[in-house]
This record gives structure tokens, sequence and C-alpha cells, in this order.
């Protein structure tokens, strides 16, 4: 019984937090499909699998799956090259039965080799795009409206002129209205008890509430449908099965179409882990996500979706994100949100298209705040420059790139930083100054391993001639051999030809008796002066 509770939780905690992300998944899925080049209704389809589907088989309390925006380039190029959405629909069945095989093969343990820091990065560039992507909706601009107006010649005082003619005061008063109620629901103590109510749904009912009076009343302040959500809406339930799509089987037969479900399968896969460790970061109570398990249920996942005509899904931070901060604390509330999904685009479409997209805007721009707050920024800062460089790196990247390379940028920088600092710590070194000669002491490390050459080759090099070397190896257990290749040239040729005295503390008698036992990765102690 406890096991039960620890998974689904309470439906008084969750349910609240499987509405509010609902709220937020439902524009995203579509706004997905249609920038992917998809039918409208395969991102509702993905989101409700993710929810249902993915919610039920995946472990994760926190993580929600759906269609990624992480995978529209990928999406768009793939149905384009391929020539049919039901060509591509195969490629996603092949790209779920290859996350399945990742799975078993626990592919899934590589998101342990993760920083923190590139992670936290990660959510703070995701942060940073949601509240850029959110502007326009809040203050109602034509689509493509920013980018005709800025043009080639990029931001002037003239090009803020004309931003500043194109905002829709109706819009804007929905959006600051929404700001004031959510922030109202998360500071004032009175608001915040109240569970069952979250402060998104109030502020999505006060935003058509608005809407509605501005346009009965004739009011120029009246929101037109390009600025309200946009779902499909089926007569009846016929009308709904035609709007399903089915995948062409015969694509299992085409070349390209398992090189789109391997790509798809290797991206949706990175971006989950990304996504599974941002989110068990997320969760209040730190509990870990089983990431091999996660990924058998996206493959799961993925083929249902392809099967009934959806998008390929990954876990997504946005979702995510707002799933933690609306206060879910299993993962009942991500299949809410597939219920709920799948309730409202077979019964009220025509009242979710009431929906205006600034109050949903409102949503996503303060998630987008509390993912990229000031607090975290100046966290790592004061961490110093190892911790807050890949940091500020990959939120850089993050925004001006994308997911994957922002990641990768992070992760080389971090890996940057430890080989820098492994060449640091191959030694410790002490330096004594003689009247007629330097006393050097080098202390080898317990390990040394190839990525401490450059640092003990340089060190050796800047020995002047006729000073005393002691290099002590009493307390390693492992010398790279190029390393013991070096050691021995210094000590057996240079050594003799500048009068240096060299002193070889804890090394085999030869070189040829190190290799022989090499295996066993113990070295004799032997005392040697030249």
């Amino acid at each position: 019984m406890k096991k039960a509770k620890s998974l689904y939780g309470g439906i008084k905690e969750n349910f609240p937090s499987g509405l509010v992300v609902f709220l937020v998944a439902l524009p995203l899925c579509l706004g997905i499909a249609l920038a992917s080049g998809a039918p409208p209704l395969s991102g509702i389809i993905a989101g409700i699998i993710g929810g249902l589907v993915v919610g039920f088989l995946s472990n994760s309390n926190i993580s929600v799956s759906g269609p990624a925006a992480g995978l529209t380039a990928i999406v768009l190029t793939a149905i384009t090259g391929l020539g049919s959405f039901e060509l591509f629909l195969c490629a996603g069945l092949i790209a779920g039965l290859l996350q399945l095989l990742l799975g078993f093969l626990r592919a899934g343990s590589i998101s342990n080799y993760f920083p923190t820091n590139v992670i936290e990065g990660m959510l703070a560039g995701i942060g940073i795009i949601i509240i850029i992507t959110q502007i326009p909706n809040a203050f109602g601009f034509e689509s493509g409206f920013t980018d005709s107006v800025l043009g080639a010649d990029g931001f002037s005082l003239n090009s803020l002129a004309a931003m500043s003619a194109g905002i829709h005061p109706g819009a804007v008063i929905v959006t600051l209205v929404s700001v004031a109620i959510l922030l109202a629901w998360d500071n004032v103590p009175a608001l915040k008890k109240i569970k069952m109510i979250p402060g998104a749904l109030v502020a999505v009912a006060s935003g058509i509430l608005l809407n509605y009076l501005f346009t009965v009343t004739g009011s120029s302040l009246a929101i037109g449908s390009e600025h309200l959500v946009s779902l499909p809406v089926p007569k009846s339930l016929d009308d709904f099965r035609g709007m399903l799509v089915f995948p062409a089987f015969s694509g299992f037969l085409n070349v390209q179409v398992w090189v789109v479900g391997a790509t798809i399968a290797i991206v949706a896969s990175i971006e989950t882990l990304l996504c599974i460790e941002a989110s068990d970061r997320l969760d209040s109570h730190r509990r870990i996500t089983d990431t091999n398990r996660e990924l058998r249920a996206q493959g799961i996942g993925n083929l249902l979706s392809s099967l009934i005509g959806g998008l390929p899904m990954t876990s997504v931070v946005v979702r995510s994100s707002a799933n933690a901060n609306a206060g879910a604390t299993s993962k009942l509330s991500t299949m809410i949100h597939g219920g709920l999904l799948l309730v409202s685009v077979l019964t009220i479409p025509f009242i979710l298209n009431l929906i205006p997209l600034s109050t949903l805007a409102a949503v996503l721009i303060l998630i987008g705040y509390k993912l990229a707050k000031p607090a975290t920024i100046m966290r790592f800062w004061k961490k110093g420059k190892y911790q807050f460089i890949p940091f500020i790196a990959t939120i850089i990247a993050v925004v001006s790139l994308d997911l994957l390379k922002g990641v990768g940028i992070g992760l080389l920088i971090s890996v940057f930083y430890i080989l820098q600092g492994n060449m640091k710590r191959a030694y410790y070194l002490s330096r004594e100054q003689l009247d007629d000669a330097d006393e050097i002491n080098i202390k080898l490390a317990e390990e040394v391993s190839f990525l401490n050459k450059a640092a003990i080759k340089k060190t050796l090099k800047n020995v002047k001639p006729n000073s005393k070397v002691c290099i002590d190896a009493r307390s390693t257990s492992y010398i790279a051999t190029d390393i013991l290749e070096m050691i021995q040239e210094f000590a057996n040729i240079r050594a003799k030809e500048e009068d240096i005295e060299v002193n070889l503390l804890g090394f085999k008698t030869s070189y040829k008796e190190y290799a022989e036992d090499q295996d066993s990765h113990v070295i004799i102690a032997h005392r040697r002066a030249i």
C-alpha cells in the first residue's frame, strides 16, 4: 500500500499540477506539430501517449513526456525528405524499437556522467528561450511580425517604434492580469493554501473572461482568433477517426526511413536523459529515476504514438518544470495531464479555443524565470570559475545554438577543466634554493596517467643543470608507460649531460622489469642514484 502511494501519490496533491501541465502542454503540442510540418492532431496524440503511457511505465515522479521542440528541425526535414507523413511514422516506429533496445542494453547509465553545472546551465538556457519565444504572444504581435520589423538591419530606434505600434493592448492587459494572478497565488499565504485550484487555471479563466468582455462590448481590445489556442474540432467520432493518420509499413524496406529512425532514436534518447537528470534535480524529494527503464518507456511510447499518427516524443523540460513548480508529488500528475488532453480533444475543443495565447505566455514566462533566476547564476559565480564557466557557456550555447550543442559545449569545457585539474594533481613539488644548485623533490600521486604527461614533462624541462632531483613513486600504484619512458630518458640521458643528480624512489630496477609486471600495478621500492 505504501509503495502505491509513493508511486501515484494523492489526487488532491497532483490534480492541480496535472491541470497546470495540461494548460502548458496544449499549445506546445499544437505549436510543435505545426512547426514540424505535421498534422495538428499529431502533437496532441504524442502528448496523450506521453502522459498516459510513458507516465505509467516510467518511474520518474516529475518528468513529463510529449512532442519536443528539440526534434522539430529533424521531423520537418524528415517529412520533407521522405515525401509523406505516413513514411515518417514508419521511421517513428523504428525509433521506438531502437529506444527499447537501448533501454535493455542499459544505455541510460550515460546520464550519470552529466555534470551538475552543465545540467543547471541547460535549464537556465531553456528558461531564457522560453521567455524570448513567449514575448510575441505576451504582446500580441502578429506571426513573424518581429522578424519583418527587425529585417536585415537588426535593432534600431525605428524598429523599436514599429514594434511598439504592433503591440496589441488587449493581449498586454491579459498578460499583466495573468502575471498578477500567478504571482499572487505564489506569494499570498491565503491563496497558496488553495491547492485544488491552481493559479494557472484562475489566470486562464480570467483571460477567457476578459477577452469575452472585450468582444461583447465591441472594444478594440478584443483578441482575434489568430491569438487564441487553435485546436482541431471534430464534429463526430467518425470525424475524429478521419483525422488519424497511420504509418506506411512499406517504409521498413526504405534505407532512408531507417536512417531517420536511428537519428530520432539517438537524439530523443539523449534529450530524454538530459531532461531526466534535470527533472530529478527539480524534484523536492531528490528521488532518482531509473534511466534504463525510462528509455524503455520512451520506446514503447514512441511505438504507440507512431502507430496512431503521433509525433515522436521525449521527456521535456518545460512541462516537467511546470509540473514541479505546481507542486507535483508523483507521476499521477503526468498521467492526469495526459487524460485531460484526451478528454479535451474529444469533448471541449471549442472551449479550449477561447484561451488567449497571452495568458499561456504569462504562465510560461514565469516558468522560464524560475529556471533562469539570477540567484542561480550568482550561486555558480560564487563557486568559482571551474563551476561558473561551464555553466555560463552552456547557457549561451543552448540559447544561441540548440540544446544538444549547448550541452556538448558545456561538457567539453567541463572535461577540459577536469583534465587541467588532473595535470595539476599529478605530483607534489617542493623546491629548495641552495648556494650552488636547486634541490627538487617530486612526489608522484597514487595514479599517474598519460593525462599527466604534459605537466611532468614541463617540470622536468625546467630543471636547471647541476640540480638535485628526487622523484618519489613509493606511494604510487600506477604509472603510465609513456611517463616511465620520459623519466627514464631524463635520468639516463639528460641528467648525465647536464650533471643533474637524480634519485628515483619506488621504481623498478629497469623499465623491462616494470613492463613485465605492468598488470599488477605494483612498484617495487628501489633507490637509484646517478
